[in-house]
């Protein structure tokens, strides 16, 4: 999955949220629901994904800045209006319009992914140099396996990364300690792919960088 697509999927997955309860609901703003908690938390998430992933300043950015200004997250007014915005960037990231992110992390303009990553957390973007180095890990499972003659795949589909870490550890590839290991990072990957930002720190991120980094020379493809 290239990190356009992990882009797109991280929009997909809070918008996901959003319709859930929207089907709970009468009204687009969801204004009949009496769990503020549950309407502010719902706010906050779509509001924190344009701010991380759409251009500083842009139209999205403003859009949903003068609403939380007007309104705040507590607002149900705002919801199907953040909404909106949220999937006006999830169309432009897949038709190609949006350049800043993916030249922020384009392979030119870096020779690694130790400065991608390191380049997005000194700019603060702790949930996508997570996924960077998610994505990094789960293609050297990947290499790792062809290189011993593991399937990477199951009934034509590709397998997903905890089960090529099971079938090299269980091939002895690397060591039962290695497997929990690299099911933690997995894990950490996972949390920022699907939106759970709360659930880990930069230092968390930034120690994931240097297991990885550790990882990938002790246990080359």
């Amino acid at each position: 999955m290239s990190l356009n697509d992990e882009i797109i999927a991280q929009i997909d997955d809070v918008l996901k949220r959003y319709r859930a309860l929207r089907g709970c609901s009468q009204y687009s703003d969801l204004s009949d629901l009496r769990d503020e908690s549950t309407l502010t938390a719902i706010a906050t998430l779509m509001s924190d994904t344009v701010y991380r992933l759409a251009p500083p300043g842009s139209q999205y950015v403003q859009s949903v800045e003068k609403l939380m200004r007007t309104y705040g997250t507590n607002n149900s007014y705002v919801l199907p209006h953040v909404a909106g915005t949220l999937d006006a960037l999830r169309d432009a990231y897949e038709a190609g319009y949006i350049k800043r992110f993916a030249e922020l992390v384009h392979a030119e303009l870096f020779t690694d992914f130790q400065e991608m990553a390191e380049y997005l957390l000194n700019g603060g973007y702790k949930d996508p140099a997570a996924v960077i180095i998610g994505s990094v890990l789960e293609e050297h499972l990947r290499q790792l396996c062809t290189k011993n003659g593991i399937d990477v795949t199951v009934a034509g589909k590709a397998k997903k990364a905890e089960q090529l870490n099971n079938d090299l550890a269980g091939a002895s590839v690397y060591t039962k300690l290695d497997q929990k290991s690299v099911t933690s990072w997995l894990d950490l990957r996972n949390k920022a792919a699907h939106g759970k930002y709360t659930e880990y720190a930069r230092e968390q991120v930034e120690l994931l960088l240097m297991s990885v980094q550790n990882f990938l020379s002790r246990v080359p493809a």
